[in-house]
């Protein structure tokens, strides 16, 4: 019965796929096309250092790039320069995004933090295979193009507190350089000296950001906020051009500006719900009308150690779907995504980047709270005892540690209370 039952699945299951297989891939484009047609942008493409707008990989890929608002690892350096501020650990990583047309984009990047301040640094390079041909079929040149940026992050977390945690405000200071290969001309195989520097770049580059914390609506014990709000502007600046021409060096070119708002919450313990709204600009054309674009993001954590993350982006006429898994082993955090990308062509574009990020600790940050809490709990027993001078005393000591832990100011202020009513009381009596 049990095979009879798993060959008739089979069966249907089986005319199911073919029948799907079967379906016209122009009728694939034409729904998405008409799903998708108010995101057309006609102006898009416009701006030179496009690889600025490629994600360099792992958690934040996986969720959309829906990262503004969430930045809680090291790739906050492409979305949000003010999260150095918030971030949990010391991080350094390395990413590899395997991209289309046998083009790749690696980086290297690190971040610490101290106290309130953060710090982090990165170097990325987008790089594709450039091949020139004559007219006869036969390899005249042969090199690769690159577009390779470094750039320097600091933040500060001001006025970070228990329930407020603080605002936060960043910048990436930026250089590129878009290195282009030498090629022939249009009538001889020969190269022509400098013409790929002639068509090189360099660009100095600023992004800023804005970040929030605070709980909202929370039903669970954690020390970490539940909400997260940011803003940013990403790649403001200039580019130079002309290195090799008689003219001299110009700016001739708008960069990939863009400005983003993102909000992330954390309903349940164990996941995460990001939301973002970027609205790219030519500075070099402020005319031309750029159209916005969403991302969508999910994280699940089902165990300590590993997490299911899941994305949505509509930009253009097609939608980048993306789906990744990260575990942590022996404080390393691997991610491995997968994004299925129709923004820029109907043909599906299958996409994977890895990233391995070394945790290097907190710097003491844990203990720290983990004192601070012990030293409000004892100062509770006091309170509870009546022992307000010796419950305000641990309060202190708690402060000493962290300045601006509520808990500890409303308890001292509640245990002075008490004290000058108890005083009042002894003084009445006595009268």
């Amino acid at each position: 019965m049990f095979k009879k039952r798993f060959t008739l699945t089979l069966i249907i299951f089986s005319s199911i796929f073919i029948n799907l297989h079967s379906l016209s891939y122009d009728n694939f484009e034409s729904t998405l096309s008409e799903i998708f047609d108010w995101a057309i942008d006609d102006n898009e493409g416009e701006t030179a250092f496009r690889s600025l707008l490629i994600p360099f990989g792992g958690r934040s890929e996986s969720m959309g790039e829906a990262y503004t608002g969430l930045a809680d690892d090291i790739s906050f350096l492409q979305y949000n320069a003010a999260a150095s501020s918030v971030q949990g650990e010391t991080q350094l990583s390395v990413f590899h995004n395997s991209w289309i047309a046998d083009s790749k984009l690696d980086a290297i990047a690190y971040t610490t933090r101290f106290g309130h301040l953060g710090l982090g640094t990165y170097f990325s390079s987008f790089y594709l295979p450039f091949t020139e041909y004559n007219l006869f079929g036969e390899r005249v040149a042969s090199n690769y193009y690159s577009e390779s940026f470094a750039g320097l992050n600091i933040s500060y977390n001001f006025l970070a507190g228990y329930n407020f945690k603080g605002l936060a405000l960043g910048a990436n200071v930026k250089a590129g350089w878009r290195s282009m290969p030498d090629f022939t001309d249009n009538e001889s195989d020969e190269i022509l000296t400098n013409s790929g520097l002639e068509q090189s770049a360099f660009a100095a580059l600023l992004d800023l950001g804005l970040m929030m914390q605070f709980n909202f609506l929370k039903y669970y014990s954690s020390r970490q906020p539940n909400v997260r709000i940011g803003l940013s502007a990403q790649n403001l600046g200039f580019t130079l051009t002309g290195f090799a021409s008689d003219s001299g060096l110009k700016i001739d070119e708008g960069l990939s500006t863009i400005f983003a708002a993102g909000i992330s919450l954390k309903p349940i313990k164990p996941l995460i719900i990001a939301f973002d709204f970027k609205q790219p600009v030519n500075f070099f054309n402020i005319t031309t009308y750029l159209k916005p674009y969403f991302c969508f993001g999910a994280a699940f954590q089902f165990t300590k150690f590993a997490s299911l993350l899941g994305g949505f982006e509509i930009k253009g006429g097609n939608p980048k779907i993306s789906a990744g898994f990260e575990f942590e082993i022996l404080k390393v955090r691997l991610n491995f995504n997968y994004s299925l990308d129709l923004t820029s062509s109907f043909n599906p574009l299958n996409k994977i980047s890895i990233s391995a990020k070394l945790l290097l600790g907190d710097r003491g940050r844990a203990e720290i709270d983990a004192l601070v809490d012990e030293y409000y709990q004892q100062g509770l027993a006091h309170f509870s005892n009546r022992e307000y001078e010796e419950a305000i005393r641990l309060w202190q000591e708690a402060l000493k540690l962290n300045k601006r832990f509520d808990p500890a100011i409303l308890g001292i202020e509640t245990a002075q209370f008490r004290i000058n009513m108890l005083q009042k009381m002894e003084d009445s009596i006595k009268l």
